[in-house]
């Protein structure tokens, strides 16, 4: 195993999801078709793909937590452009902190404060 490459989410409106997710993560696509959307966030992969049968309500299983600086000006955001709230952010040990939303389409999203870690050489 090399890590994480791709996360990807599943969305009913794949136009809909390229704005907001471009909103979000204040970057725009690197590849943009109609069947995948894809953004570089930090030198990782963040995918989107259209859905069979569009739904936002999804059953929680796997949580992507991308790093941010300040968890909750970045919760906050998250909310203001249009998530919903999952888990408000707290402290899961140390200085670590965790929180989660779901965006427009239904998918949870994970933010993650974690000053210890370091990308592998």
């Amino acid at each position: 195993m090399q890590g994480l490459r791709t996360t990807i989410y599943q969305v009913g409106d794949i136009n809909a999801a390229k704005a907001w997710y471009a909103k979000a993560f204040q970057t725009e696509p690197y590849f943009d078709q109609p069947f995948y959307v894809g953004f570089n966030i930090g030198g990782y992969e963040l995918g989107l793909q259209p859905e069979d049968q569009p739904t936002t309500d999804k059953t929680p299983s796997v949580v992507t937590y991308w790093g941010v600086d300040s968890i909750q000006e970045e919760f906050d955001r998250l909310i203001a452009l249009g998530a919903t709230e999952h888990e408000k952010p707290f402290n899961v040990g140390g200085e670590l902190m965790t929180a989660t939303v779901k965006d427009p389409f239904g998918n949870l999203v994970g933010l993650i404060y974690n000053p210890e870690f370091k990308l592998a050489d």
